[in-house]
């Protein structure tokens, strides 16, 4: 079941809203000429009695307390940074399994929370952006890749090397890798460094497993995107292109990592 955090959100800025003003208008002033009624028959010296007629209901102090927190969480969350947990190992070994990022949401423009209509553009995606995007085939979903094809471009992937536009991207065999996260064991596969543009990452490779090749040109306004662990990642490979409305924003930082135990060592990392 997926949660729909924004909304949740938005909904409780809405009724903390709605309360605070119902009493402001309405309910606040019911209040003071209740109690400024009821003063000769109070007398003066009855102040406390005065102050509890006076005194707001507690749904209305709640409201009035976690209105201003929700928008300042709301205006974070949705146009500054949010937070994301790796659910899979399709990005190692650039992401484990338990690693936290921080994403950020204006890299390619500010969207409006639920709706996600774009009302300013503040950038493009760029060749080897780590994204984070709404899954083509289920927006409720978000899926983390590395974009490989910007808009026009020709991709090809052919013995486990990517083609953009007919030139090969450089490829570097580092070592056999060794590693283990969540049940995840890539160890014996290939650990290679790529280069995309001017961005270089690692990957990794599975020597011994046949993978998908082909050819296609990206149409505009439309992404394709691969996960670092190439031999085991859904990606455009599979299911086609990333419509650009389905950005949510540009992964930056590791800020914790959590598999069995704290992963100091990592914390911190910029993500390339």
């Amino acid at each position: 079941m997926n949660v729909d955090f924004e909304m949740i959100m938005v909904w409780a800025l809405l009724v903390c809203g709605l309360v605070w003003l119902l009493d402001v208008v309405w309910w606040k002033p019911a209040r003071t000429a209740k109690a400024e009624a009821l003063r000769p028959e109070l007398g003066e010296v009855n102040v406390d009695l005065q102050a509890q007629l006076k005194r707001e209901p507690v749904l209305v102090e709640y409201a009035r307390s976690f209105f201003p927190v929700i928008l300042i969480v709301l205006i974070l969350r949705s146009f500054l940074m949010e937070p994301f947990r790796i659910p899979s190992g399709s990005m190692m070994p650039t992401l484990l399994v338990g690693d936290f990022i921080m994403v950020n949401k204006f890299s390619y423009g500010l969207r409006l929370p639920v709706t996600h209509h774009k009302i300013l553009e503040l950038g493009e995606p760029e060749r080897a952006d780590v994204v984070v995007f709404r899954f083509p085939e289920d927006p409720d979903v978000d899926y983390i890749k590395r974009i490989v094809g910007l808009p026009g471009d020709r991709i090809g992937y052919i013995n486990k090397q990517i083609f953009i536009n007919g030139e090969p991207a450089k490829q570097e065999f580092l070592h056999i890798y060794e590693g283990v996260g969540a049940g995840f064991n890539m160890t014996g596969n290939h650990l290679l460094s790529e280069q995309l543009g001017s961005v270089k990452h690692q990957i990794l490779i599975n020597p011994d497993r046949v993978s998908m090749s082909g050819e296609l040109t990206v149409p505009e306004g439309h992404y394709f995107v691969m996960g670092d662990n190439r031999d085991n990642s859904n990606d455009s490979r599979v299911w086609g292109f990333v419509p650009e409305e389905n950005l949510v924003g540009k992964a930056v930082l590791i800020w914790m990592s959590l598999d069995g135990g704290i992963g100091w060592d990592r914390i911190g990392t910029l993500i390339d």
